[in-house]
C-alpha cells in the first residue's frame, strides 16, 4: 500500500483524466447498485413474503438491512481513512454481492433476514467510501460536479427500480432480483482493483483502530433504530406502540445512554471512528444538522405519496413510483446544478440556504393535500420539494470534505452519511405515527361531512383507525367493507370510502404541513454555515482569510512520501 503526499490543493489520489473518468464510472455503478437495490427489493417484498409465509416478519428484511447498513458507516470512514479507499471499498462490494447472492437462494423468512443483514454490513461502505474517493480523486473546486452526479444516481435508482423489480418478479421469480446484480457488481469491482491506486495519509494504524468505541457505538445505536421501528408497529391489542412504551421510548432512551458513554469513550480513543473535534467547527456541525433534518423530511413523499396513489387511486405498486416524476426531477437537476454552480464560483452557502427555503414553501403548499387535488397540483407540489432536496444530496458533501484535511476525508464523510440515514429513520417513524394519529382524529369528521347517520359515525370512527385496521392498505376498500359490513350498511359503503379516503388523504396533507416545519429548523441551521474557500479553487494567505472570517477550517498537514 503507498502512502501518498497531501499536496496544496487537497488530491490524495492522482491519476491521468482518462483513468480518473473510468474509476468514477465504476464507483458511480456500485453506488447506483446499492441504491437500486432498495428500490427494486421494495417492488417485489410482498411476492417475496408470500412465497417465504413471512407476513409476520416482513419489517425485519427492510430493519436488519438498515441496522446492519448504518452502525458499519463510521466504522467503514475511519477504515478507509488507516487502509485506503480501495480496499475498503472492494470489501464492501464484495460483501454486499454476497449478501445479494445468497438473499436470492433463501428458502425460509429468517434466512432472507439474515442475508440482507450480511448485505447490508456491505453497503455500509458503499455510500461513505464511493464519496469519499471522489474526495480524494477530485480538488474541493472540482468535486460539486461530481458531487451531484451522485445525488442522480440516487433519484435514477427510484425511477428505475419499481420496473425493473416489477418486471423480473413477474416474468423470471423474484431469486434473480438478488442475482441480477451480482455479475454488474463484479464488473465494477474489476474496474477499481484494475485502475485505482489504493493510497492513504500515512496516519494512525490497525493497532490504534477503535475497537472498543466501534462496539460501544453499535450496542447504542441498535436500540435506537430497533425502538425508531418499533413505532411504526402495532402491539398485541392492535394499536401503534407508543413513545413511552419499552419497546420504544425504553430502547431509545437505552440507545441514548450507551451513546453517551460512545462520546466519552471517543474523547479519549487515539484515533476515534467519530472524531469530536470536527463538531467545534460551527460550518460542519451546521451542515450535519440540517442534512440529518432534510433527510427526515424526504419520507413524507418517498413514502406515503406512492401509498396513496395505491390506496385510493388503485394503480399498481409500479405505477405509483412512476408517479414520483416531478420529485426526482427535481431532485435530479437540482443536485446536478448545484453541484456544477459551486465548482464555478467556489460559493454554497447561499444555494444551501436558498434551497432550503424552496423545501419549506413546497412542504407548506403539499400540506394543502387532499381529495380535490390534481395530479398537476401534487406534482407541482412534489417538484417544488424535489428542486428543495437536492443541493443537499450533492453540496452538502463537498462542504464537510473541505472543512477537513485529506487525512480524515473517509471519516467525516461517513459522519455526514450515517447522520443522514439515521434522520431518513427518525423521519419514518415520526411520518408513521403523524399519519397514523392524523387519520384517526380526522376520520369522525369525514363521517359526518358525508352525512353518515350519527350511530352509524360513531360506531365507524371508534371500529377503524390506521393503527387497528386495514382500511389504509392497499387494495378494493368496498369489497372489504362489504365482506365485513352486515348486508343493511352496504347502501352507506360509498360514502364511508369517501370518507375514509378523505381522511386518507388530509392525514398525508398533515405530514407534509408538519415536514414543513421541521424543514425551518434545517434553514435555522444552514443559517451558521459559512463559506469557506475551496482548495484547488482560489489561494488566500492566512491573514486575508482570518481578515475575512473564514479560518473555519483545518489546515491540509503536508506528509512526505515514504
Amino acid at each position: 500500500m503507498a502512502t501518498a503526499p497531501v499536496q496544496n490543493d487537497g488530491v490524495l489520489i492522482h491519476v491521468d483524466s482518462r483513468r480518473r473518468i473510468i474509476i468514477l464510472g465504476a464507483i458511480m455503478l456500485s453506488l447506483f447498485l446499492g441504491a437500486l437495490d432498495q428500490t427494486v427489493v421494495g417492488t417485489a417484498l410482498p411476492r417475496i413474503v408470500t412465497d417465504l409465509h413471512g407476513d409476520a416478519y416482513y419489517t425485519w428484511v427492510v430493519t436488519l438491512y438498515l441496522l446492519t447498513s448504518t452502525i458499519t458507516v463510521p466504522m467503514y470512514g475511519k477504515l478507509q481513512d488507516v487502509y485506503g479507499g480501495k480496499l475498503i471499498l472492494s470489501i464492501g462490494i464484495v460483501i454486499f454481492h454476497a449478501g445479494s447472492a445468497l438473499s436470492g437462494l433463501s428458502q425460509s423468512m429468517w434466512q432472507l433476514i439474515l442475508f440482507r443483514g450480511i448485505q447490508g454490513i456491505g453497503a455500509g461502505a458503499l455510500f461513505p467510501v464511493s464519496l469519499a474517493i471522489i474526495g480524494d480523486l477530485f480538488t474541493p473546486a472540482e468535486r460539486g460536479k461530481y458531487q451531484g452526479l451522485f445525488g442522480a444516481v440516487f433519484g435514477l435508482s427510484f425511477i428505475v427500480g419499481p420496473f425493473i423489480g416489477g418486471a423480473i418478479t413477474d416474468s423470471i421469480g423474484w431469486h434473480w432480483v438478488f442475482y441480477v446484480n451480482v455479475p454488474i457488481g463484479i464488473l465494477a469491482l474489476f474496474a477499481i482493483e484494475a485502475l485505482l491506486p489504493n493510497v492513504h495519509i500515512a496516519k494512525g494504524n490497525a493497532r490504534e483502530f477503535d475497537y472498543l468505541g466501534s462496539f460501544v457505538f453499535m450496542t447504542s445505536i441498535v436500540p435506537i433504530l430497533i425502538g425508531l421501528t418499533n413505532k411504526g408497529l402495532t402491539n398485541s391489542a392492535g394499536n401503534l406502540y407508543a413513545w413511552t412504551d419499552w419497546q420504544v421510548g425504553g430502547l431509545i432512551l437505552l440507545g441514548l445512554l450507551l451513546f453517551l458513554v460512545f462520546l466519552l469513550v471517543e474523547s479519549k480513543a487515539k484515533e476515534p471512528i467519530v472524531p469530536l473535534h470536527h463538531f467545534r467547527m460551527r460550518t460542519f456541525t451546521a451542515v450535519i444538522i440540517a442534512t440529518m433534518i432534510v433527510s427526515l423530511t424526504m419520507f413524507s413523499a418517498v413514502i406515503f405519496l406512492p401509498r396513496y396513489y395505491q390506496a385510493v387511486r388503485g394503480i399498481s405498486a409500479t405505477a405509483s413510483g412512476y408517479e414520483m416524476w416531478p420529485l426526482l426531477l427535481g431532485l435530479i437537476s437540482t443536485s446536478i446544478l448545484a453541484g456544477f454552480l459551486v465548482s464555478i464560483f467556489g460559493k454554497y452557502r447561499n444555494i444551501i440556504i436558498g434551497s432550503y427555503v424552496v423545501l419549506v414553501i413546497g412542504s407548506f403548499l403539499a400540506g394543502q393535500f387532499s381529495l380535490a387535488s390534481t395530479d398537476l397540483e401534487i406534482w407541482a407540489w412534489i417538484f417544488i420539494i424535489g428542486v428543495g432536496i437536492g443541493p443537499s444530496m450533492s453540496v452538502s458533501t463537498v462542504i464537510t470534505q473541505n472543512l477537513v484535511p485529506p487525512s480524515e476525508i473517509g471519516v467525516a464523510t461517513s459522519t455526514l452519511t450515517f447522520f443522514r440515514q439515521v434522520g431518513g429513520s427518525i423521519g419514518l417513524a415520526i411520518a408513521g405515527t403523524v399519519f397514523a394519529s392524523s387519520f384517526t382524529s380526522l376520520l369522525p369528521g369525514q363521517l359526518a361531512k358525508h352525512h353518515l347517520p350519527a350511530q352509524l359515525q360513531a360506531h365507524v370512527a371508534h371500529g377503524l383507525s390506521a393503527a387497528s385496521s386495514n382500511v389504509t392498505a392497499v387494495g378494493n376498500l368496498s369489497q372489504q367493507l362489504a365482506a365485513t359490513l352486515p348486508a343493511p350498511l352496504h347502501p352507506y359503503i360509498p360514502d364511508m370510502v369517501g370518507a375514509i379516503h378523505g381522511a386518507f388523504t388530509r392525514a398525508i396533507g398533515t405530514i407534509f404541513f408538519d415536514s414543513a416545519l421541521i424543514a425551518i429548523a434545517a434553514l435555522v441551521a444552514a443559517l451558521f454555515i459559512k463559506d469557506v474557500p475551496l482548495r484547488g479553487f482560489r489561494k488566500k494567505s492566512a491573514a486575508v482569510a482570518a481578515a475575512e472570517g473564514e479560518e473555519d477550517i483545518i489546515p491540509d498537514p503536508i506528509v512526505p512520501a515514504l
